[in-house]
């Protein structure tokens, strides 16, 4: 889920529903629910331009179940390190709702970032989008927003981004991109962008190759870097 901000990114890339019409065979194999999972590994945890994992590898899993109603929620995780390069462990629990609304998609849910070791780092964010086809490709305007609370310093946090994703003709290659603007609790107007490709390999396998930079930030783990990933999702 983190995926598309982390893409971005995560984005969090966010558990996307919008693909809800089925044909009757679909329907009655499947039900209302639907269960899905990814594993993945990348060389880099970069979440909106920083580096959450130290610039070291990172392994994440995802396991998410959505209706056909447009209701959905899962549990994201990864390695991450937070202080002094330690290991620790990344939980993301989220929910949503996401939803077509004629030409229009739709996303809007909430996700709580939990940390076991260092619950001081717990905190809450809400998130929105809305998104259009342009032409083959899409295009997604989104916002996420945590709360003014305690492990935040008892200030809020905004991020603002627009990115999107276009195939390469009837090839298994798509290109993608980012731009975001956070400022608040985690940083004082920094931006940050990415650009992409992702490759289907089949079978559920998909391997990236992304170029993550920011400006403004406040730490070298902001420096320009390329990120390659393999997931398998099932």
């Amino acid at each position: 889920m983190r995926k598309i901000i982390a893409m971005a990114a995560l984005p969090l890339m966010f558990a996307s529903t919008a693909a809800m019409a089925q044909d009757e065979d679909t329907e009655e194999a499947t039900g209302a629910w639907e269960v899905d999972g990814e594993i993945g590994v990348n060389s880099d945890y970069r979440f909106r331009g920083i580096s959450l994992s130290d610039k070291d590898p990172e392994v994440t899993a995802e396991l998410s179940v959505s209706h056909e109603s447009g209701l959905y929620a899962g549990v994201w995780a990864s390695n991450v390190a937070l202080e002094d390069g330690a290991d620790d462990l990344e939980l993301d629990l989220y929910a949503g709702y996401a939803a077509d609304v004629g030409a229009i998609s739709i996303d809007v849910g909430a996700v709580y970032y939990l940390y076991p070791d260092f619950s001081d780092y717990n905190y809450v964010e809400l998130l929105g989008s809305i998104g259009t086809a342009v032409g083959p490709g899409t295009v997604t305007l989104g916002v996420a927003y945590a709360p003014s609370q305690e492990n935040l310093g008892d200030e809020d946090n905004t991020y603002v981004y627009i990115s999107g994703e276009m195939p390469i003709g009837d090839s298994p290659i798509s290109v993608h991109g980012t731009f975001g603007i956070e400022d608040g609790a985690f940083a004082d107007n920094k931006k940050d962008w990415l650009i992409g490709a992702s490759y289907d390999l089949g079978s559920g396998f998909t391997a990236t190759l992304d170029y993550v930079d920011t400006a403004h930030s406040f730490t070298s783990l902001g420096d320009a870097t390329v990120v390659a990933g393999l997931s398998f999702a099932f």
